[in-house]
């Protein structure tokens, strides 16, 4: 609020010379360029898929609300049991899944068994039913061409948007174009994103991106959980207790070190999408392999800086599309794109010869120098920053300008102002000012009189009495009348203009969204690949080759990628499988010896290559990997309502039921959940359903305790089966371990060195060393007498002490009740 106020002293003689001061609202000083504030926290994203299923094919589209954009898959073939399907809500995870009302018997099947699992996490999606004519193929098309997408310019014609969407939507997938039809139903009439605004305000589409599954490894959520390739924990902070979970030791953890939180995000989909496609993989490592080079760390360096300016762009398009734009986002939105033509100009220093340089090079168009130098030039940060709102910089709208200059040049005028108004009032009124309100106009402020009690008091002649507020009393005059006519509401006007610049430059950055969203995408990427170079560079890892030719893996002198962070020394194994002979591993050795660990080497080397990243080995050569299956640990669950052994069974189906001559198949342990005999039994009928498969054995890694296996010789011999062990040397009493995987079997599980060191009584080892041996005989086991005796001798003296404690001249004393109760029983474990 601005205001003026003219005091003019007053003598007892009469009014004297009169003196004024003029009071202004003081604008803060303005401050100089800061850092906007840190990126609040998103809202969860969600996202909710549309599916349709026809004649054996599945039509998919879904919405992200994280990004604004629809995802879409082109029509594709799925068996009746609807496999593909459910590796996509495996995938994304959907908070609704919603489909026609109209289905046939397998996809009622498949709904109703999701529907009713009680135990998905977070929770199952909610399943919605539409009218089968929401899924029109016309009535899509129709909302597909009508919708309102930010991304196309208003001057483009019917034909032209037509034609536009046609080159992003493959409109002859008639699946998927009713799938997205019905989509486009259910956000409008959900409202996704939009549900507290006017209902003229639609859903924001940023974009519509394809997505495949094909080429992708099949690997299941047990697979990632024992593996350790991620791994959430509850966050330490007790401010984020509730929602809070952060990143434990994993895989995922020690190779993010992405810049932008979009970089991590792509790094996650990454590792949920583990890759066939060789193209692609040799691509990431190229890249990866560049930056290693001592001669590009600086480079690297210099790369890593500017990603760190890479905000979310998704967001503050989607705040532009709904005019919810902060002023901060001005700021992050002008350092993403100046950052995003940094990385152009350094790419373009680089190879040409490596796919990722040459497209930030070539798509970084000048359409962001343009976004760029909009921004910087109409808008004033530190002028929006100090107000809170959007304003312009000076000389953009000569009209915005003039009237800046008069609000700032009211104090002085309104000083006279005030001083003549004062000298046609009561010359009981001390002092007057000027005021002005925004949206009210100018008014005429004098001090509430002594003599002012009543409403009535309040009237002066030739003054329009307005309201008393904090003791003064607000009037309109003439002169007020006056120049509200003259000056009008500057503040709002000003305001006013300035929001319609404000949309002005919102629609033209949103004109460029498609170029905005593809530097994110490729920033992104590079993001990802400098942090996996940063951590190959770091833990030593090397580059892997793929053969296609080759139908398992060969790993020399490779390392567990955790482990050997958290061991002062870590001994490197080698793998082979894959070839016509030793496709199925049979691994024995004493606990604690380097079983479990050497599985799941070989499965987090495959995985990371599988990723496109380096690894932790001398030499790697991939092959054609299709599945990776574990039956490593029981991931339990009291939600889930079954047996330790059950869950196995479940894992071990799995990987029976699916598995080809191309998977990848790593079990521990297997059988040890029940009886011992049953366990075994289980274990070798599996073993042996492999090997009956022949040349589509798939390549099986088998760790177990379960010696009998071999001696019993359970299973038949060939070229298929290899036996390996855990190298180990007794000395003396104690048990060595070297950590050494070599051809054999092992002689003993030595259990008792194992409970040695777990700190059992050394009695208590002896006699299970005892019965292990006689069983092992067939001999009968009996008692220990030595034992039997020393408890004889104890239960003896315990009576002998309870009859020197009678009191035989005690009358309440009952000897036959004595008898009966303490010695006949007593007796029993004496004699």
């Amino acid at each position: 609020m601005a205001s003026v106020a003219a005091t003019p002293a007053r003598t007892p003689n009469g009014p004297g010379p009169g003196e004024a001061s003029a009071s202004f609202p003081t604008v803060a000083s303005v401050p100089g360029p800061r850092e906007p504030e840190e990126e609040e926290e998103e809202e969860p994203a969600e996202i909710h898929l549309c599916v349709l299923w026809n004649s054996g094919y599945l039509g998919i589209a879904y919405y992200d609300t994280s990004d604004s954009t629809i995802h879409f898959m082109p029509d594709a073939p799925d068996h009746e049991s609807l496999k593909l399907l459910q590796r996509v809500l495996d995938e994304i995870d959907p908070r609704s899944v919603v489909t026609s009302a109209k289905q046939d018997e397998n996809m009622t099947r498949f709904l109703g068994k999701l529907a009713s699992q009680e135990h998905r996490e977070p929770k199952r999606p909610e399943i919605i039913f539409l009218p089968n004519v929401d899924f029109g193929l016309e009535i899509s098309k129709q909302r597909l061409l009508s919708g309102n997408y930010s991304f196309i310019p208003d001057s483009m014609t019917t034909t032209e948007k037509i034609l536009f969407l046609s080159s992003i939507i493959p409109f002859d997938c008639l699946l998927m174009v009713r799938a997205l039809g019905g989509l486009l139903k259910f956000l409008g009439r959900r409202r996704i994103g939009v549900e507290l605004e006017d209902y003229n305000v639609s859903v924001p589409i940023l974009g519509f991106k394809k997505f495949v599954l094909t080429h992708l490894v099949s690997i299941d959520q047990d697979t990632y959980s024992v593996l350790q390739i991620f791994k959430s924990e509850s966050h330490p902070s007790v401010y984020k207790v509730a929602s809070g979970l952060k990143e434990g030791l994993s895989l995922f953890g020690i190779l993010n070190r992405c810049r932008c939180k979009w970089g991590e995000k792509l790094l996650r989909l990454w590792f949920t999408r583990p890759t066939q496609d060789l193209g692609e993989l040799n691509s990431r490592l190229d890249v990866i392999q560049f930056f290693l080079l001592p001669q590009h760390l600086d480079m690297a360096q210099m790369l890593h800086r500017l990603l760190g300016h890479i905000k979310n762009v998704p967001l503050i398009l989607k705040r532009m599309k709904l005019s919810h734009t902060k002023v901060s986002d001005w700021q992050v939105l002008y350092k993403t794109v100046y950052s995003a033509l940094g990385l152009r100009d350094a790419c373009r220093s680089l190879p040409q010869s490596i796919q990722l340089f040459r497209d930030i090079a070539q798509e970084f168009s000048d359409d962001l120098h343009h976004i760029a130098s909009l921004i910087g030039k109409v808008v004033d940060f530190e002028g929006s920053l100090a107000e809170n709102r959007f304003t312009v910089l000076p000389n953009i709208d000569p009209e915005i300008d003039e009237k800046k200059r008069r609000l700032m040049g009211l104090p002085s005028f309104l000083t006279e102002v005030a001083r003549k108004e004062l000298e046609n009032l009561d010359s009981r009124i001390p002092s007057c000012s000027v005021i002005y309100i925004p949206l009210i106009g100018f008014l005429l402020s004098i001090p509430r009189l002594p003599s002012m009690v009543e409403t009535s008091d309040f009237e002066i002649e030739g003054l329009d009495f307005m309201f008393l507020s904090e003791e003064k009393l607000h009037y309109r005059s003439a002169r007020t009348k006056e120049l509200d006519a003259l000056l009008g509401d500057l503040h709002c006007d000003i305001r006013d203009q300035e929001t319609l610049l404000m949309h002005q430059l919102q629609c033209q950055v949103l004109a460029r969204a498609a170029i905005l969203t593809r530097v994110l995408d490729l920033a992104s990427r590079l993001d990802v690949l400098l942090a996996l170079a940063s951590a190959a560079r770091d833990y030593g890892y090397s580059r892997p080759r793929y053969s296609p030719q080759l139908l398992g893996v060969r790993i020399q002198n490779g390392r567990h990628p955790l482990m050997e962070l958290c061991a002062r020394t870590f001994v490197p194994n080698s793998a082979e499988c894959g070839g016509d002979t030793g496709r199925v591993k049979v691994i024995t050795g004493p606990n604690s010896s380097g079983k479990s660990i050497y599985l799941k080497q070989v499965g987090l080397i495959t995985f990371m290559a599988l990723v496109g990243s380096f690894v932790p080995a001398k030499e790697a050569d991939i092959g054609a990997v299709d599945a990776i299956f574990t039956r490593i640990h029981s991931c339990e669950s009291i939600s889930l309502g079954l047996s330790t052994f059950m869950i196995d069974l479940n894992q071990v189906a799995k990987a029976v039921n699916n598995a080809t001559e191309r998977s990848l198949v790593l079990v521990d342990e297997f059988g040890k959940g029940t009886n011992t005999v049953d366990g075994l039994a289980l274990l070798a009928a599996v073993i042996r359903h492999w090997l009956a498969l022949g040349p589509t054995c798939p390549n099986v890694f088998v760790a177990t305790n379960f010696l009998s296996l071999v001696q019993l010789q359970l299973l038949p011999q060939g070229p298929l089966v290899q036996y390996l062990t855990m190298e180990t040397c007794e000395d003396g009493n104690d048990l060595v371990f070297f950590y050494q995987v070599c051809e054999g079997v092992a002689r003993a599980s030595h259990a008792s060195h194992t409970a040695a060191q777990a700190g059992l009584p050394e009695k208590l080892i002896a006699r299970g060393k005892q019965v292990s041996d006689l069983i092992r005989s067939g001999k009968p086991i009996k008692p220990v007498k030595e034992l039997l005796k020393e408890k004889q001798m104890e239960n003896c003296q315990t009576l002998v002490d309870k009859f020197l404690k009678l009191d035989l001249e005690d009358p309440s004393l009952d000897l036959d009740i004595f008898m009966s109760q303490e010695v006949l029983p007593a007796a029993t474990t004496i004699l």
